[in-house]
């Protein structure tokens, strides 16, 4: 099996994405440069011109916390279900 993909935070993806635009050249001259694969720097640039958003309104950073989100509702839930299940044991046993 290949080796994990690395996790890159928002402000390298938008770093990465400004130092490809301020210096042209070729998105594997940047990847060697910052140590990541051009595929990736490829594709960090294609989503940031089809957000084309103001560099306030980062499509990274909007990511990254749908993430953090999704992460801090998962724990409610799994909290809920053994609940749920708790009730229904107790539920059906006479007390």
């Amino acid at each position: 099996m290949g080796h994990p993909s690395p996790e890159y935070s928002a402000e390298f993806k938008q770093q990465a994405v400004r130092l490809y635009r301020e210096r042209g050249g070729t998105y594997a001259e940047i990847a060697r440069e910052l140590g990541a694969d051009a595929g990736g720097i490829s594709d960090w640039v294609k989503r940031a011109d089809a957000a084309q958003a103001p560099p306030e309104d980062d499509p990274f950073k909007a990511a990254e916390e749908n993430r953090r989100l999704r992460r801090e509702v998962e724990r409610p839930r799994r909290e809920n279900e053994v609940l749920l299940k708790a009730s229904a044991f107790f539920a059906g046993r006479r007390l």
